[in-house]
């Protein structure tokens, strides 16, 4: 007992000794050699080191440093798989949870066989700005950065490979947790900030179109998102142009919310009658976001674009002064290559109105055809209205679909007032019947005025 009493004793002087030491030398010996000693001390170790760090500090001076913000959002996606403490965060603009490394903590990482150590480091400032070379630095209350250690000899794969994937893959997380903004042209011709989110319920999943049709576009969607480097190649602009065309109530809108949706793009819907002419139209494409979705709907209708083969150049309406050519040339001139991974969409319920201009390739690459309701659309909607996928009238309805032409806003429309699903259909069948026995008098009552036109002809011809 009497051993560790004085175990402990010596424990207590030693440490006593060490701090009136530590105070002496604070005292009498300046800052700045104690600074140099331990600095040398630090560069003798890592000279001997065989890792090598890196700090990424938050703020580049005034502005903040886009590794570090890259480095946050890279992080995240690994801190559940090997951090201690899991921030967990997720703002409006957020579709998903977003996770971050709790101060202090570590997360390892592996890359091509290279393993890295990150560390999340909070202090607080110190107040003498002689400690902080950085001014900006001193007025802030907390200092925060990362630090990355990995073996020196991958120096070259880490900087050259490593942090630059680090930078692209933030970039892609970025984007798919961003919700969808829908954006709309202010007064003053300028877009509103920072947007609407959009939450239109419609996705490829639910879209009542032709099952065939929906897995072309889906296809080509994705062709041209992996594009990046054929559109480089043939020095092409990085855009695509589509053509929604058809009768009102076959979809349109919701193909364009189906698409943004699956890109995870945002949409900028284009009122041409919101531009007074065509240096504030560029403008308005130039300062959307890459990525992105330029909605212009029923373009036939919105100013006057007539076909330049009838009247001419386009005609300004009143105060509006956007021309054809104008609209042409901000589309698919130089000035399109300002801005990447963007799509056109342009809708019309009547395609033959349209300059020919306008629908060659480049501008709108691919025509979509939105047609009348057919058995694949029709199947859609009945599973997403009341969950069925099969039923005894289905052939009947198939039979109908071919000889009777209702848009699937229709369909949609007696749906949604079924209330038994076992009874519901057999009123479907009596509305397509309906129309059936409408479409035949009305094709009825045609050919009698034709007949009655004709007859009265042959009469003025005999007379």
């Amino acid at each position: 007992m009497s051993n560790y009493k004085s175990v402990l004793s010596a424990v207590a002087s030693l440490a006593a000794s060490a701090m009136l030491i530590r105070s002496i030398t604070n005292e009498f010996i300046p800052y700045e050699v104690i600074d140099f000693f331990n600095s040398g001390l630090h560069n003798l170790c890592r000279k001997f080191s065989t890792q090598l760090t890196v700090v990424i500090e938050e703020f580049q001076g005034i502005s903040r440093n886009q590794v570090f913000e890259a480095a946050e959002a890279y992080l995240g996606t690994k801190a559940t798989l090997s951090a201690q403490r899991v921030k967990a965060s997720k703002s409006e603009n957020d579709k998903n949870l977003s996770f971050g490394v709790d101060r202090g903590d570590e997360v390892n990482d592996e890359f091509e066989g290279v393993r890295l150590r990150w560390k999340f480091v909070c202090r607080q400032a110190e107040s003498s700005p002689r400690r902080h070379h950085d001014m900006n630095a001193s007025l802030r209350s907390e200092i925060r950065y990362y630090v990355v250690s990995f073996p020196k000899k991958h120096k070259q794969k880490i900087f050259g490979s490593y942090l630059p994937y680090v930078m692209e893959r933030a970039k892609a997380i970025k984007q798919e947790n961003a919700a969808v903004k829908l954006h709309t042209i202010d007064y003053g011709g300028y877009w509103k900030v920072p947007g609407v989110t959009f939450s239109h319920p419609m996705t490829f999943e639910t879209l009542a179109i032709d099952a065939e049709l929906k897995r072309e576009v889906v296809n080509d969607l994705n062709r041209f998102v992996k594009g990046k480097e054929f559109y480089k190649r043939t020095g092409k602009a990085w855009k695509r142009g589509y053509l929604l065309y058809g009768p009102p109530g076959t979809g349109k809108s919701s193909l364009i919310a189906a698409m943004a949706y699956h890109l995870n793009y945002d949409i900028y819907d284009l009122d041409l009658t919101a531009a007074r002419d065509n240096n504030e139209l560029k403008n308005l494409i130039l300062s959307m976001s890459n990525r992105s979705i330029l909605v212009i709907e029923d373009i036939d209708c919105t100013i006057n674009l007539h076909n330049r083969e009838e009247d001419g150049e386009a005609v300004t309406n009143g105060d509006n002064k956007v021309t054809l050519s104008g609209l042409l040339n901000i589309i698919d001139g130089l000035w399109s290559c300002c801005g990447e991974e963007r799509i056109i969409v342009f809708t019309t319920n009547h395609k033959e109105r349209l300059d020919p201009a306008l629908l060659r390739p480049g501008r709108m690459d691919m025509h979509i055809h939105l047609s009348y309701c057919n058995f694949s659309a029709f199947e859609q909607l009945t599973f997403n209205y009341h969950g069925i996928s099969q039923h005894k009238l289905f052939q009947q309805i198939e039979g109908l679909l071919r000889e009777v032409q209702v848009t699937p806003a229709e369909i949609a429309g007696e749906l949604i007032k079924i209330s038994d699903t076992r009874e519901g259909l057999e009123d479907i069948v009596k509305f397509m019947h309906n129309k059936k026995m409408l479409l035949a008098k009305t094709q009825i009552d045609q050919n009698n005025i034709e007949d009655h036109e004709f007859g009265e002809e042959k009469s003025r011809d005999k007379i």
